[in-house]
């Protein structure tokens, strides 16, 4: 009945801790800028993710990557940093339960994203879910 295989498990850890970071977040940045609580969060990221990399022995000389990598991996860190930048700056002024939700229509937008430029094409039972959460954030954005 659910997927089993091992991308979801990793996919449900990632939904948990990103559920986590979303209250960590927003008790911590109480009294605090919040691109500078978006800068010591990164920092720590990489601290966390250096010590993680060596541990494990993944470690490889980035400097062979090649170039196409280096872009794509760049770019992708640009869109994360003004992606954190934007949602610390929403949760410093609204409240976690909303804020998070409406975040997360990036699930919409990576299938959209994805069937564009990837070639990916999600069955119809995909898309519908993909529009159940359209469509949670729509209720989540109306006004009274």
């Amino acid at each position: 009945m659910f997927a089993t295989s091992g991308w979801f498990l990793w996919a449900l850890l990632s939904a948990v801790f990103a559920a986590l970071t979303a209250i960590f977040a927003k008790v911590g940045i109480k009294g605090v800028d919040s691109d500078l609580a978006t800068l010591i969060r990164t920092g720590i990221i990489g601290l966390v993710l250096s010590l993680f990399v060596a541990l494990t022995g993944k470690w490889s000389n980035p400097l062979a990557l090649p170039g196409k990598t280096w872009l794509f991996l760049g770019l992708s860190g640009v869109a994360t940093g003004i992606s954190w930048a934007c949602y610390f700056r929403a949760l410093q002024i609204g409240e976690a339960s909303k804020v998070a939700p409406v975040d997360k229509f990036s699930l919409v937008l990576v299938a959209v994203f994805a069937f564009a430029f990837l070639g990916e094409r999600p069955a119809l039972r995909e898309w519908c879910g993909i529009a159940l959460i359209a469509g949670g954030v729509l209720v989540l954005a109306w006004k009274r």
